[in-house]
């Protein structure tokens, strides 16, 4: 049975209702999206489950991918790949887009591939990775699939590496890629601000022997304070889009931008859009890392109950200009089966404003649930029983 269980905020009584509208804001962009992490809010959403052509932007998933690997051993930052010469071939040159300036026979190491593919947008990057990890660009892309399974993204499919247009093969939407952004920042958070923040890469050289400078393209790196990543995107088909996030004050905004008709138009837009999700809007702190929210009652277990704790620091994002009162519920589907590992999401902290959809953050188990023998299922029916 579901089991909601009313909480008080620590700030204050449930009481009157919030009285402040949701913040205005018309975006310049055909689609704009907005995530705050730190509540899981949605505070913008214009499009966001329209599906597109992702572009450069679909490089996300190759680098997601290659950090996934990296960080469960599989893969080496200092393992070399040799640029093919087929590959050269194909992704040289003004036809070939964005590059990283590879040249044929070149041994180049993971790391350089990836700040290729991060920083300079580099298709033959992209490509010359893929084949290194999986043999063919092909196999790769049926893993950047599998990944996107598992992290949910419902309205998203690869085709390639890089995002060469394919006649519709690809597409994601900006929710699709909100969700990937976010699971790279949270689930490799060290390879994430090792890549995503690097404001130039250099990398091959021109007919006059000199060394190639590129700077990243992302516009709010160095225009926003806090801003670290990630990717910007375009093609004639897919027009300007551009993936960005910036941590202020423990507060971590993504935001998605895309059909934008100008390299200038998508820059002054992902600025403006980035601000205003900072200036209007503010975090108000419900929990604290490793605090009790809650207690639920456990099955068969050696214990009868399990804390319910916050797995970081929670908070609700409102209007600035919005009262602190808002409802907030437990949800879990119980009693919880044993046995629960520590730091288990067993359960949903559900907080309801009228400005914002509801914001849904997970709830973890705060101790080890052993599963009980006969005997200990035994006295714990007993307790129940008593009780």
């Amino acid at each position: 049975m579901k089991k909601s269980v009313a909480v008080l905020l620590a700030v204050g009584l449930l009481a009157q209702p919030l009285i402040a509208a949701a913040p205005p804001y018309t975006s310049e962009a055909p689609i704009a999206y907005m995530k705050d992490l730190s509540s899981g809010a949605v505070l913008y959403d214009k499009g966001g489950e329209t599906r597109m052509p992702p572009a450069s932007l679909a490089k996300m998933m190759t680098a997601h991918v290659a950090f996934r690997l990296i960080q469960k051993g599989e893969l080496k930052l200092d393992t070399k790949f040799t640029v093919r010469p087929e590959t050269w071939k194909q992704w040289h040159g003004p036809q070939a887009g964005s590059t990283m300036f590879l040249s044929a026979g070149e041994q180049v190491s993971v790391e350089n591939l990836l700040h290729g593919i991060v920083t300079l947008s580099g298709n033959d990057a992209c490509v010359v990775l893929a084949e290194g990890i999986s043999g063919t660009e092909q196999a790769f892309v049926a893993a950047m699939n599998e990944e996107a399974k598992r992290l949910g993204l419902k309205n998203s499919h690869f085709g390639t590496s890089n995002g060469w247009p394919d006649e519709g093969v690809t597409y994601v939407t900006a929710e699709d890629l909100a969700k990937l952004a976010e699971a790279t920042i949270v689930e490799t958070p060290d390879l994430y601000k090792r890549f995503y923040a690097t404001r130039a890469f250099t990398w091959g050289k021109t007919m006059g022997g000199s060394d190639i400078a590129q700077a990243n393209r992302n516009p709010i790196l160095g225009k926003i304070p806090g801003a670290d990543g990630l990717k910007t995107g375009h093609t004639e088909e897919a027009g300007y889009g551009f993936t960005g996030s910036a941590e202020q004050d423990g507060r971590r905004l993504i935001i998605v931008t895309a059909g934008s008709t100008s390299f200038n138009g998508r820059a002054t837009e992902a600025v403006r859009f980035m601000d205003w999700g900072f200036k209007a809007w503010k975090a108000q702190p419900l929990f604290k890392k490793g605090q009790t929210v809650e207690t639920a009652a456990v099955q068969l277990g050696s214990a009868t109950s399990v804390a319910l704790v916050a797995p970081q620091n929670l908070a609700v994002t409102l209007p600035r200009t919005a009262s602190a009162n808002v409802q907030v519920k437990v949800v879990y589907t119980g009693p919880i089966k044993a046995p629960i590992a520590k730091g288990q999401q067993i359960a949903q902290l559900i907080v309801q404003t009228p400005d914002t959809p509801p914001q849904i953050m997970p709830l973890v188990a705060g101790e080890d649930v052993a599963e009980a023998g006969f005997f200990g299922r035994l006295w714990n029916g007993m307790k129940s029983l008593f009780a």
